[in-house]
């Protein structure tokens, strides 16, 4: 007898799942069962916590474009799910969850673990929800599913109560109230009409120092991207999902732009007086162009991000590849003093960049941790990074090889994120070197667990590198710096100290490698060490906390209340000095006199 649940994995085959990520639970038996009697077919990759699951299935979409799939019981296990359904729907990432439920016969009774699914989940997965009650339904529902999460690149769920699992699934049948439907998605390339493209081809061609804001959505679109910076003779910046996207080496890229971003970024921006924004929502709108400044085109796959965090006078709704080809055709070769500029800022931002990193810390300084990464990374790797401190000094300080993915949880920004991301990512390329990139807080949170998931399956990886990078400062060190720039508040210890733990003895109890380091000379041999390792590796690096997270060219008030903060706690020395010497660096070295604008 096939089953529905039977019919669900077989479904799955037919959408060419591989794997879906999940916890074991009695409200989805019969759904285990099935993917059990597989044989294969369909991979379960169990997480230590439903949230890790659904951080996998979103991690999975983002490396490998493809749809993310989460299995999970009723109850606690849809509840624990909210989380990493969350991130694939701010960033607009596809993963469709598989949830159990209760029998529908004790639905409404207040049974053991009865939650109102449909009243849970229906923000979350606002673009399509269902509840299965029929054996006939099932196909139509997780098609519309799948379907709907690839074309609307956002999280969607069908839940499926324990008896409907345990149902004869039902033969296809063409009749009134059935409707068949097959696993078919097609993707169309969008050129918007000429005369948009003209209109956005006759501002930009107007402009004398343009600047090309890329983003995730560029993602396909570099070469285009490339060729427009040189047509028209413009700085390139990225958001923070567009950081691997372009190379960092080339003279006219200014980095990332927004709070963790660079001065050049913040130079480009505050100068430029065209705007050409590809395939980017990014929500960091204080560091655009000043209202008023920037005539501005933007290029985005989705109509309703057109203007959504910037005024825009000729929004272009297309593929972003396409339509820059169809672009370029219509704009003239430029050249002028602004390439020059243009240069001049990104190269105060390397000199800049270099005294942070070579700048003295006690014990460690964490911008020269992920520096001298840059040189060791290898070419095929793929970097999952987390939310904190470390996601800082991963936008400014790591240059990526040319092609290397990495992925973080950017929009949500929820901790714990870098560890199922990186696993998602090892399980899809097991003959690729893994990094993941994160904090002491988050790695307590949840990554500590995780890690057991490596130990667990690192044998059967073709490649067993997967290096974890621990940055122990004790401290929430992100949250400390925005009680001082944002509130001028002192650090309050009991809510950012985070307990001391031995990462590295921690690897060793599981098997794995460790490397702890905390002097600067050790780092380059750090990461060659876990890098080479034949095993997977913890890199447990003791940093200093009083690193100030300084955006670029911060106001004056703004430096104040930090220095207020600063001023409150008990041994600020060390802080305040750090504080001032980077701003000192950004005042000295600054080629658009945006610093002095800012001090008057």
């Amino acid at each position: 007898m096939t089953t529905v649940a039977d019919a669900i994995v077989q479904r799955l085959d037919d959408w060419g799942v591989e794997r879906i990520f999940g916890y074991a639970g009695d409200g989805i038996d019969p759904l285990l069962a099935a993917v059990a009697r597989s044989g294969g077919a369909v991979e379960l990759v169990t997480a230590r916590h439903e949230e890790m699951a659904a951080f996998m299935a979103t991690g999975h979409a983002k490396y490998s474009g493809r749809v993310g799939v989460c299995l999970t019981t009723q109850g606690p296990g849809a509840i624990h799910l909210l989380n990493g359904l969350y991130d694939a729907k701010l960033d607009r990432t596809p993963v469709v969850a598989i949830v159990g439920q209760v029998a529908s016969t004790a639905l409404g009774t207040g049974y053991l673990q009865e939650v109102d699914l449909p009243v849970l989940l229906k923000d979350v997965c606002a673009q399509y929800l269902q509840t299965v009650t029929t054996p006939e339904q099932l196909p139509a529902v997780l098609d519309n599913a799948l379907r709907t999460a690839i074309a609307t690149s956002s999280p969607t769920c069908v839940i499926v109560p324990h008896d409907v699992q345990q149902a004869t699934a039902a033969e296809p049948e063409q009749a009134h109230g059935v409707v068949v439907t097959s696993p078919a998605v097609s993707r169309g390339v969008t050129v918007p009409p000429d005369d948009d493209l003209d209109r956005a081809a006759r501002l930009l061609a107007a402009g004398e120092r343009v600047v090309v804001l890329a983003g995730r959505g560029a993602g396909g679109a570099t070469r285009q991207v490339l060729d427009v910076v040189e047509r028209l003779g413009a700085g390139l910046v990225t958001s923070l999902l567009g950081k691997s996207l372009f190379d960092e080496g080339l003279p006219v890229h200014g980095g990332v732009l927004g709070h963790l971003g660079t001065t050049a970024s913040a130079d480009l921006l505050g100068r430029c007086d065209t705007l050409l924004i590809v395939g980017s929502n990014d929500p960091w709108t204080e560091f655009y162009p000043p209202l008023g400044q920037a005539r501005t085109v933007q290029v985005d796959v989705a109509a309703r991000n057109l203007g959504a965090k910037y005024p825009v006078e000729a929004p272009l709704a297309g593929d972003a590849a396409a339509t820059l080809d169809a672009l370029l055709t219509r704009l003239p070769q430029r050249s002028g003093p602004w390439r020059g500029e243009v240069t001049a800022a990104v190269d105060a931002w390397r000199r800049i960049a270099a005294e942070r990193v070579a700048a003295p810390a006690e014990p460690l300084n964490p911008q020269l941790v992920l520096h001298e990464l840059s040189a060791q990374l290898p070419a095929d790797a793929q970097v999952a990074v987390d939310v904190g401190s470390v996601t800082y000094w991963y936008a400014r300080h790591l240059r990526l090889p040319p092609g290397v993915p990495a992925h973080l949880s950017s929009t949500l920004a929820s901790m714990g994120s870098a560890m199922p991301y990186g696993i998602a990512a090892k399980l899809l390329h097991p003959d690729r070197p893994v990094v993941a990139l994160a904090g002491d807080g988050a790695t307590l949170m949840n990554g500590i667990n995780e890690l057991v998931t490596v130990a667990d399956r690192w044998r059967d990886w073709a490649d067993p590198r997967f290096v974890l990078l621990v940055l122990d400062n004790g401290d929430l060190a992100e949250v400390t710096w925005e009680q001082r720039e944002m509130e001028g508040d002192p650090r309050f210890d009991v809510s950012q100290d985070v307990p001391a733990f031995p990462y590295a003895g921690y690897a060793q109890l599981l098997g794995l490698a460790s490397v702890r380091v905390s002097r600067p000379q050790d780092v380059a041999d750090a990461w060659r060490t876990a890098l080479s390792a034949d095993r997977p590796c913890v890199v447990q690096a003791v940093v200093d906390r009083d690193t100030p997270l300084l955006p670029p060219r911060a106001p004056a008030a703004q430096v104040a209340r930090m220095r207020r903060g600063l001023a409150q706690e008990p041994v600020p020395d060390n802080a305040l000095g750090q504080l001032d010497a980077q701003r000192a660096g950004e005042l000295a070295d600054d080629p658009t006199g945006l610093s002095a604008e800012h001090e008057a």
